[in-house]
């Protein structure tokens, strides 16, 4: 079988050119067929565009198209191909966008079904769409210097992320039935991206001494805390390195490879210089001050130019091998084994970090990682067919414990992250009477954490578990009601359960106490979601219309349910998601077509939090578009296309009353009236695209792109009403929230051989 694919490979020409020669009336479609299979058009383009506004109208257009920073651009794109007939030798290059800082290019030489050697390089920049005012200098650096300024006073920083990849691959031919392929990509990223760093002093993870007059925020309230914007300095380098072994037989197929992933960073912390004087949450600028017997630099201060650890050295290599045999006709086995072994040993002082446990160095963190998948499908009678398969991960974290983690005077270690998981499933599907087909299946996952280790601790949860197993019941039906209609409905319900709680034994007391539901119980308690038990109901249902042969319409609509039950009052209680999509192809003629779309997606969690209020979290998104292209004449073809998206965050919220009649319910209760909440975050945007292109001869075009887009981004977090983010420095974070752009651009097309 292997050898046959690879002879059709090598004489595909010969054997269509024998066809042609032997059927003299063949017709002209048929040899066109044939020459695409040998001779590729080459093409280039060259032009210029132009889009209006400023950089700030720009903002959410200009993200990643290389069309922020200047008004107009270069357009310039290139396809050649070019084959030797009598050795089947191919050379080929390409590329994309040359004028812009998303560029991309290629290289590709392939002698038919021997080998093929490819190169691929492409650049692309990220910039922040907010306008970033600030008197922090040295961005970009691992030292930056944060300076008090009037909000507003500072000057406008544009963080930018460039990507540089380059990459090689190949692939040979060894024997007819053996396929070595190869591929390295090296991608170095360089910039900034925005971060930042904030305490409050009565934290009670601050070091020694711990309270509000020792660390030098005695003075007032309003001076226990800050928030500094310090944008984080990238500077790193990803390898990626793939090698792999296709073997093909008539039954048996194996594929054998190794993958490795090497991630440097050249910098290994940020440390930034503070002044002594920030604003507080009033506004008013206010001295850290001194602590009480110790220096200013062992308060606030000190804590906020501490070093901020940056993503450290790792790596991880794998091993796998997977394929599938055929035991019969109707009857084919699957397999996979896979073997990852993941490291990150990077020196603390060499990252300029200090104060590591005593005798400790380096994390000398190894994660080794076993993936087993097994699968078969069958069909042991015309209308039945069976399914059935297993998968095993398993995670082994092997980082040492040691005392990282410092709370008040506590001292506890970090938290191994083992993880064993078990995923079955079973599935079978039978050909009914009057055009009916249905499907029943179950699907079991199991999860298993590992022990908790005696020297670990964990904070801000009430209890947590080693084990989660959820079974899920499905069923579809399916009916082809005529030639031109067809149907689906499919259901399923699953539930969720899980071991005894493990509830985390108070500082100084490290490991965790195992609790039954009622023991754990308390109304102001909190479980994390990924333990609760769960139940799950999904509904879906597809319909597709083909009235005629020109014209197709496919509806959808499907729902899911989530009940949480945890052994208390709070937390995540409930979850809904709702999706209507509606899709229309229409060929009005042989040359022109009609496209539409309309979705509509609502997703919705009730949370009832620990610390006093209740939350009702919607997104709903809207979206619509029609396009259409066309040929007026042989020789012009236009086209364009409208499309809307509305995508809305809803933060409903409430209070607590607690208890009837305790001091606290009645305060929340008084203040409930005067809290309406937090503002919507919406997302809007509408875009009008119209091409047009015109053959000036038979190997020359000239092509125009007209676009015009409207957005809107009203985001509380940054900016509510117009009013932008102010840090503890006068920076501020802002965005124009409603942006405009038009654009145009013209290519010139020359078409080659």
């Amino acid at each position: 079988m292997g050898a046959a694919r690879k002879s059709t490979a090598r004489t595909q020409t010969l054997l269509a050119l024998a066809l042609l020669a032997a059927l003299g009336s063949a017709r002209a479609d048929d040899a066109e067929d044939v020459a695409k299979l040998t001779k590729q058009d080459s093409s280039a383009s060259a032009g210029i565009g132009t889009a209006s506004g400023s950089q700030r109208d720009r903002s959410l257009f200009g993200q990643y198209n290389g069309m922020r920073e200047k008004g107009s651009y270069l357009l310039l794109d290139l396809d050649y191909a070019k084959r030797n007939d009598q050795t089947g030798y191919w050379t080929r290059m390409w590329g994309r966008n040359l004028g812009l800082d998303n560029r991309e290019a290629g290289v590709s030489f392939e002698q038919q079904g021997n080998w093929r050697i490819d190169a691929d390089y492409s650049e692309l920049v990220r910039h922040d769409p907010r306008t970033i005012n600030t008197g922090v200098t040295g961005i970009g650096t691992t030292t930056p210097r944060v300076n008090l300024i009037a909000p507003g006073a500072g000057t406008d920083t544009n963080l930018e992320l460039k990507r540089t990849a380059l990459g090689v691959n190949g692939k040979i031919w060894l024997t007819p039935s053996l396929l070595f392929e190869a591929s390295f990509k090296n991608e170095d990223k360089d910039g900034s991206r925005l971060w930042g760093r904030g305490f409050t002093c009565t934290s009670s993870a601050a070091p020694l001494p711990t309270t509000a007059a020792q660390i030098g925020c005695a003075a007032a309230p309003n001076s226990q805390w800050a928030l500094l914007m310090l944008p984080e300095p990238i500077n790193s380098t990803t390898k990626q390195l793939e090698a792999k072994f296709n073997y093909s037989g008539e039954r048996f197929t194996l594929v054998g490879g190794y993958y490795g992933s090497f991630y440097t960073n050249a910098n290994g912390n940020m440390t930034p210089s503070v002044p002594g004087t920030l604003y507080n949450p009033l506004g008013v600028p206010t001295a850290l001050g001194t602590p009480a017997g110790l220096t200013q630099a062992n308060g606030l201060l000190g804590i906020l130019q501490s070093p901020m650890a940056l993503p450290p050295d790792n790596q991880a290599h794998q091993f796998s091998l997977s394929g599938n045999y055929a035991f019969t006709q109707s009857t084919r086995a699957t397999f996979k084994y896979s073997y990852t072994h993941a490291t990150q040993d990077r020196d603390f002082l060499a990252m300029g970090l200090a104060n590591a446990p005593a005798g400790v160095s380096n994390l000398s963190g190894r994660m080794d990682s076993t993936l087993l998948q097994a699968g078969v499908t069958s069909r042991p009678m015309p209308k039945l067919s069976l399914l059935a398969n297993l998968r095993i991960e398993d995670r082994k974290d092997k980082t040492p414990d040691a005392l990282y983690n410092l709370e008040g005077v506590n001292r506890f270690a970090n938290t191994q992250s083992n993880l064993y998981r078990l995923g079955a499933k079973v599935e079978g599907s039978y050909q009914l009477p009057k055009n009916f087909r249905a499907t029943l299946g179950m699907d079991y996952n199991s999860s298993d954490r590992g022990a908790f280790g005696l020297p670990d601790s964990v904070g801000g949860v009430t209890a947590l578990r080693q084990k989660n197993w959820e079974t899920e019941y499905r069923g579809e039906i399916r009916r082809t009601m005529s030639e031109n209609f067809s149907g689906a409905l499919a259901f399923g319900h699953s539930r969720r359960d899980g071991s005894i709680w493990l509830k985390p034994n108070t500082l100084p007391a490290t490991g965790v106490t195992p609790m039954a539901d009622n023991q754990i119980f308390s109304r102001t308690a909190g479980f994390p979601a990924l333990f609760t038990d769960r139940k799950r109901d999904k509904l879906r249902g597809i319909a597709d219309w083909l009235p005629t042969e020109q014209l197709s319409v496919q509806f959808m609509v499907e729902g899911a349910h989530d009940r949480y039950m945890e052994p208390g009052t709070k937390g995540l209680t409930d979850g809904t998601a709702r999706l209507y999509s509606l899709d229309m192809s229409w060929s009005m003629s042989e040359n022109w077509k009609l496209t539409a779309y309309a979705s509509r997606g609502k997703q919705t969690m009730e949370i009832d939090h620990s610390t006093g209020y209740l939350a009702s979290l919607s997104n709903i998104n809207n979206s619509l578009g029609v396009g259409i292209n066309g040929k007026p004449s042989p020789k012009f073809s236009v086209g364009g296309n409208l499309a809307f998206i509305n995508d809305r965050n809803i933060y409903k919220q409430g209070l607590d009353v607690g208890a009837s009649g305790n001091a606290t319910g009645l305060a929340n209760l008084a203040f409930l009236p005067t809290f309406p909440g937090l503002p919507d975050v919406v997302f809007r945007q509408t875009r009008l695209t119209l091409f047009g292109e015109y053959a000036l001869e038979k190997n020359a075009a000239v092509r125009v792109t007209l676009l015009h887009q409207q957005a809107k981004l009203n985001e509380w977090t940054w900016g509510n009403n117009g009013v932008p983010f102010i840090f503890s420095d006068g920076t501020t974070i802002s965005l124009n929230q409603n942006q405009r752009v038009s654009y145009a651009g013209a290519q010139y097309i020359y078409k080659f051989q």
